[in-house]
This record gives structure tokens, sequence and C-alpha cells, in this order.
């Protein structure tokens, strides 16, 4: 079967990678990411299947800048429509993984193919004006969408989507990532480490562990890193024992960060899944998350203990109480280990994945 994986912004080349890698493991199905160039640094080499960055090619400016922005929508539609029409000729089933212009991409499918959704974020956070509307018109429009968790699925059936249109399809873990050199801006401690990484957001509660973290006073018993490209204000008062890196990191420094760690928390207000979650289970990490979203049935498989949101109280307590007690690290680690080896395998994923193409293909 020819299946095409199509993200045209690159927002999840970890994600689109690893799957396309899986899904070519079966040499029946021949497997083509389509997408762009990654403007942030380097990804996963190609194996086993083929990449075509045609999205964007004459995108200006520097990454995320207005001007890049105007540039990208200006290529957007005549490339959409350029790809709808190729995807007809070249593919049994086309399997987008972003689509963020959604009163245009409505319009812009390809016609004639099967085509899968995977909704990565289920809903927006924040919808503007008319945005929901879109979206769903964009879910009825595909012929299927894939969720990462029970949660994702009765979010989308009470949105009004068919269940039998909506299938669930884990996350799959992040095994490949290879741990390189810290940040240069970490200094490795004696103490142990907590960290929360990944573009920082309002919704991902790092003012509630900000909270948490100063009622250990002036001698906490462990270092807080907090890493990754900010999408927010940031505070200037950090507590004592935290150290911030504001920035883009790389996946080798992602994969040290996480390495180092010896808990790694994730107290978002509101989430699906997160990549970074996927990233510390395959590096079998211990976990400590708040219970919203697609997080409980992560911990349901023993590799995470839940919290409240916006709970710094709570969030507090646990952090004491993990950062105390090694065993129970190390019991949460073990269980993040065999997740990913499971439950989260790209393999199994893969399957899954399969079983959706095959019932749309007909075959």
């Amino acid at each position: 079967m020819r299946i095409d994986l199509v993200d045209p912004s690159a927002y999840t080349p970890p994600y689109d990678r690893a799957l396309a890698r899986a899904l070519a493991r079966d040499d029946d199905d021949r497997i083509t990411l389509v997408t762009s160039r990654f403007a942030y640094g380097d990804v996963p080499a190609a194996d086993g299947y083929r990449v075509e960055e045609r999205f964007y090619r004459l995108a200006v400016g520097a990454p995320g800048s207005r001007l890049r922005l105007a540039a990208k929508l200006a290529e957007h539609v005549p490339e959409m429509a350029a790809y709808a029409r190729a995807a007809r000729r070249r593919a049994d089933v086309v399997h987008f993984q972003w689509l963020t212009v959604q009163p245009l991409d409505v319009h812009l499918l390809p016609r004639g193919v099967p085509t899968v959704l995977t909704a990565h974020d289920v809903l927006p956070r924040e919808p503007r004006a008319g945005q929901l509307r879109a979206q769903k018109r964009l879910y009825e429009r595909v012929d299927h969408v894939v969720v990462h968790s029970a949660h994702g699925r009765d979010r989308l059936t009470s949105f009004g989507l068919a269940p039998e249109k909506v299938t669930v399809i884990p996350h799959g873990a992040f095994t490949h990532l290879t741990p390189g050199a810290l940040p240069p801006e970490l200094k490795d401690t004696n103490k142990p480490v907590v960290a929360l990484t990944g573009l920082l957001r309002e919704y991902k509660g790092i003012d509630t562990l900000l909270d948490a973290w100063r009622a250990f006073g002036d001698d906490p018993p462990a270092a807080l890193w907090i890493v990754g490209m900010p999408r927010m204000p940031l505070p200037d008062d950090l507590p004592p024992g935290v150290t911030l890196v504001p920035r883009f990191v790389t996946d080798a420094e992602l994969a040290a960060v996480l390495q180092r760690a010896d808990l790694v928390t994730l107290p978002y207000r509101e989430i699906d899944q997160s990549g970074v979650l996927y990233a510390a289970l395959g590096l079998g990490r211990p976990l400590l998350l708040s219970a919203v979203g697609g997080f409980p049935e992560v911990a349901a498989t023993g590799a995470a203990e839940l919290v409240p949101p916006d709970d710094p109280q709570a969030l507090h307590a646990a952090l004491a109480a993990l950062l105390a007690d090694p065993d129970r690290r190390a019991a949460l680690a073990a269980a993040a280990t065999e997740a990913a080896r499971t439950t989260y395998s790209w393999d199994a994923v893969a399957e899954q994945h399969r079983a959706v193409y095959a019932i749309l293909h007909g075959s």
C-alpha cells in the first residue's frame, strides 16, 4: 500500500519520522513523508521511507517571524492544491499529521483517495472566532480521525463526531533518542534533578511548579531545570535551585536533560498527550504528571504518579515525597521502560495504523 504521511509545516518531525520508520518495516508498504524543511535543527534521518520537502520552499524570514509566517501563508493554498492533485495519482491513503489553516484546508484536501487526520491537539485551547466551527468541518471532511487517548476520543464524540470515525492509537515512545552533552547553561549537581522540558506555554503549569518549588525554601532538596523555547512571559524572580534554559534545544540536549533527571514533571493544566512525556518514557524516566487529558491513561501503566492540576500544595507534597524515596522513583522508571517496550512501542503503533489504512483502502 502507498501511504503518504503529510506534515506541511514540519510541526512534529520526531513523531512523523518515527511513525514513518515503523510503517516502513512492512516491505509491502511504500511510505513517503511529505513535509517542509525543519528550520530549528537536525531531524532523524530517513530509514526505509522517502522524504519530500515540497512545502514552503520559498519561505523567507527567520523561523517564527511574521515575515516567514506571511510567506508561508502565501504559498499554502497553491502548494496544498498541487499536492492534492498529485495525491490522487500517487497514494492509496493520505494521512495528515497537522492541518493548521482549517478554514482553507477543508477545501484543499485530496479527493478520490482516503484521508486520515491525527488530532494531536484535539481541540484548540484558546480558539479564535470561528476556529472551532472550522475544525469541526475539517474533522467531518476527512475519512477518519486518529487520537492518542480515550480522553481525546471522548472529546471528539462530545464535539459531534461519529464514534465509528475515531480510532484511539497511542503516541509511541521515543526510544531512539541518544543523549548528548547537557546544555552549557546547566551545571550538573550532586543533588537530584527535577526537569520540565518542551515549549514553555501557559497551559503547562510552570507557574504552579514554581509556586510548589518555593515551598522548599532557601535550600531545596533538588535542582529544578526548566528547559525549552518560551511561548509565554517568564518570571525574573526564580526560586532557589531553579535554572532556566529559555531556548530551543536539540534532540541530543533534550535527551541529555531527561536522562540526567531523577524525576520528570509535567504539571499541565490541560493536554491530550505530550511528546515530551513519550521522550521521557522512551528513556525510562519516572514521571509526575497532573491528572488531566490522557495523562491518567499513562499513569495506569505504573509509569507515573498524578497530582491535581493547578494545586501547588499537592504538587509540592508529591515532589517532596518522590525526592525522598529513590525506590519509588526506580519503580516508576521500570514501569516506564516496560510501557515503552509494549503499549507504546512504535511497532504496536504502526500495526494499529495499518489496520485503519486497510479498512479505508478496502484491502
